[in-house]
């Protein structure tokens, strides 16, 4: 890697901006060197100048818009009110987490095939690890702020009670993960309360 200079920094910073734009628009298998460098204004020998690999590229993406994701988690945890914690008030919040807004079913999709590539492209499983790691950790710091008596291994079930809901949701016609995943979270969580 390369970019031990401001505007060096800045052309990096730009094609990781771009590599994550394709995945969001066309997941990983939009992620080239040309179409990279194309969508960064940038000559496409950069992708090669700043990541000694595609791979490294993805790698990097991938970790910044999960550091991005994490700290919009982290604000909510400092904005949360825990006598604002009822019924779907935290339900929603809690899917925000960890489906991203509502209404952005790409972004739901994106999300999911991040973890299921990870079966195929190893070199994603330590960054995907360290996110997962963070993602329940931050989990069990907003159900306990909430006051919700939950353990981390009840979180864990809540978070695979999810995935399982929008997975399933998503070969429906007409997609809506997040209303399945609410639904199934509705009722897990009421047996928590």
């Amino acid at each position: 890697m390369t970019a031990a200079t401001p505007k060096g920094e800045r052309r990096r910073q730009a094609l990781v901006e771009a590599a994550i734009g394709l995945l969001v628009d066309g997941g990983f298998d939009a992620v080239r060197h040309r179409a990279v460098a194309e969508r960064a204004g940038l000559p496409l020998a950069s992708t090669t100048y700043y990541f000694d690999s595609l791979d490294e590229l993805i790698t990097v993406a991938l970790d910044h818009h999960g550091r991005a994701e994490m700290a919009y988690g982290k604000a909510r945890l400092a904005e949360l009110d825990p006598a604002e914690c009822g019924g779907d008030a935290f339900t929603d919040l809690v899917l925000d987490l960890l489906l991203g807004p509502p209404g952005d079913v790409e972004a739901v999709v994106l999300r999911y095939e991040r973890l299921v590539a990870t079966g195929r492209r190893p070199f994603l499983r330590p960054v995907m690890r360290e996110l997962s790691g963070e993602l329940h950790a931050l989990m069990l710091a907003i159900f306990t702020k909430a006051g919700k008596n939950v353990t981390a291994d009840h979180v864990a079930e809540l978070i695979a009670l999810v995935d399982g809901a929008v997975v399933n949701a998503l070969v429906e016609v007409s997609p809506d993960p997040r209303a399945a995943a609410h639904r199934m979270l509705t009722v897990a969580l009421a047996r928590t309360s």
